[in-house]
This record gives structure tokens, C-alpha cells and sequence, in this order.
């Protein structure tokens, strides 16, 4: 307490509020160069699943293709719309995919990202809802980093727009709200997409009893390691790993709340979820969930962001 000769002052006393905590976390303006390296990413990410379609495009979505509008139907929510909808004929098909291709491309190099970072988040939403039951945990989670990195100021760094506006001799970006509001629900849906995982596996009684190491090793389907022979030498192997892996989840859902553990849980992220994905048999997924975790690194945010120092600054938010 200060002595009774002086003036109350409240924040000597009291913790940062509820308030400005929240209003730092969303609002406070942050450098777009982390933001643009998950542009590049994501869009490079995209770009492949984007090319998975093009083998079986008109098997799937042509006018005789087995997606037809009634099973659609079946499948999709009655607001569910798609660009592909209106690809009626095999010309306008390969049209819409074409140029959503292109725009998914200037999307990553960051041409005129103002109007191609959204163009690219409809496009590709709109390709997973003309077929949603085609759609695996890489689509959806590539979906989620698209439209936050739509929202944000990407365009600002690592990007054609940026080496433009240098030649043009334009002043260098500032900060901006609308990228810290993006990188803030990567953090979000990063922390959400982990904790729905734990509880879909929790569900399950192979995670309880330890054997589920074994049983995705065993989808000889989809797994591109064998490795039931040595989960078969050793129970304890299998049931460490596979408690291993629910750790791991339930640690990164709660562990990026907590400034003295939230840069060592994003960084193991960056291994941890590969790896998972690989066991698996998501390796795309892996990919997907470890760019969400490079989202989640704490970084110095009143200097301009380095490549250099994404292993090294932090800052609790």
C-alpha cells in the first residue's frame, strides 16, 4: 500500500484487466511478415490439394460425374454454397478449376492480395463443398488458414505487392489490427482443432487401453511407415506412444494459454504434429497443424519480425 501522504495510484496495485488483456491479445497491431510466411505456406498447401482434384475432376464433378446434385444434397447443410454449382458443362468445369488454380497461385506470391486472398478462400471452400464427402482433416484445416490469413494484412511482406510498392518508393508497412485479429484466431483455432482431437480419441476405448498406436499403424491402407513389427515387440512401446500422443494434444490445447509454456508447446508442434500425422496416415494434416503452430511462437511485436528470431524472441500474450 502507498503511504497515506500519497495518492492512490490503482495500476502499482492491480493486475492488467480483463479488458485490456483481451483488447492486446486481438486488437494490438502486429507486423505482417509472420502473417505472410503462413500466406506462403498455406497457399502452397492448397495448391496441392487443389491438384489432388485434377486426375478425377470430371469423374467427380462432371455433368455424368458421381457427385451428383442429389447426393450433394444428402451431404451438404442447406446453406452450403459452391462456384462449382454453376459448372454445369465440362467446359465451364475445368474453367472454374482453372482459374481457381490461378488465383491460388497469386494468392502465394502475393499479387494483389487484397481481392486473391479472398478470391482463394472462396475458391477453395467452394471445391470442398461441391464434394464435402471427399473432404479430409488437411482440406478443412487448410480451409481455416485461408480465411484468416484473408482477414490480416499478408500482402504487406514476402510478397509481389510489397516489392511494388518499394519500387514504387512507398513507405513501409505498419503494423496493423486486422493482422494481429488473424494471427490471434490461428492461435484460436489451433488450440480448439488440438482439444476436439482429445475429445474425439477420449471417445474411443483403444486410446484408454493403449492400443491405439497399434491400430494406425496397422491401416496398412494409408500408413506410410510399417511399424507394427516393433510396436509388436513391446506393449509398453505401444502403450507409450499412444498416451504419448494424447498428452502431447491435451498439453498443446491448454499450453498455448500459458506464457511460460506457450513458445516450447508451438515449437514441439512444429515435430510433434508431422510425426502424428504420419502415424496416422494424415500427412497433409501434420503439415497443415504445424503451420497453425508456427502461428503460435510468441514474438516480439514492437520491432519488425525476422525470419531469424522465430526461435529465439518471445512475448506472453
Amino acid at each position: 500500500m502507498p503511504p497515506m501522504n500519497q495518492p492512490f495510484n490503482h495500476q502499482q496495485v492491480s493486475p492488467r484487466s480483463v479488458g485490456d488483456t483481451w483488447t492486446r491479445f486481438w486488437f494490438e497491431p502486429a507486423d505482417a511478415l509472420p502473417l505472410a510466411f503462413i500466406r506462403v505456406l498455406a497457399g502452397i498447401m492448397a495448391i496441392a490439394l487443389w491438384a489432388s482434384y485434377a486426375f478425377d475432376l470430371e469423374a467427380w464433378f462432371g455433368p455424368q460425374g458421381i457427385v451428383s446434385a442429389e447426393l450433394i444434397g444428402q451431404w451438404r447443410s442447406p446453406w452450403g454454397l459452391s462456384l462449382f454449382d454453376a459448372a454445369t458443362t465440362r467446359a465451364s468445369l475445368w474453367a472454374v478449376y482453372a482459374a481457381g488454380g490461378a488465383v491460388l497461385v497469386l494468392l502465394t506470391i502475393g499479387a494483389g492480395t487484397a481481392v486473391t486472398t479472398v478470391l482463394g478462400a472462396v475458391f477453395f471452400t467452394s471445391l470442398l463443398q461441391r464434394g464435402p464427402m471427399l473432404v479430409g482433416p488437411a482440406d478443412d484445416v487448410t480451409a481455416v488458414l485461408l480465411w484468416c490469413v484473408a482477414i490480416g494484412r499478408s500482402g504487406d511482406a514476402i510478397s509481389v505487392d510489397r516489392l511494388l510498392a518499394a519500387r514504387l518508393g512507398w513507405l513501409p508497412p505498419r503494423p496493423s489490427s486486422r493482422t494481429a485479429i488473424a494471427m490471434s484466431l490461428l492461435k484460436v483455432h489451433a488450440s480448439v482443432i488440438a482439444a476436439a482431437a482429445v475429445l474425439a480419441q477420449l471417445k474411443g476405448d483403444v486410446w484408454w487401453d493403449g492400443s491405439a498406436a497399434w491400430w494406425l499403424a496397422a491401416r496398412s491402407d494409408s500408413r506410410l511407415v510399417d511399424l507394427t513389427g516393433l510396436l509388436a515387440q513391446s506393449e509398453y512401446l505401444m502403450n507409450l506412444l499412444t498416451h504419448a500422443i494424447t498428452l502431447f494434444e491435451i498439453v498443446f490445447a491448454i499450453g498455448l494459454w500459458c506464457a511460460p509454456t506457450q513458445r516450447i508447446v508451438a515449437l514441439a508442434g512444429l515435430v510433434a504434429w508431422p510425426l502424428i500425422g504420419g502415424l496416422a496416415g494424415e500427412p497433409l494434416w501434420g503439415l497443415t497443424m504445424a503451420i497453425l503452430s508456427l502461428a503460435c511462437v510468441p514474438l516480439a511485436s514492437k520491432r519488425p519480425f525476422q525470419l531469424r528470431t522465430i526461435f529465439r524472441d518471445s512475448q506472453s500474450v
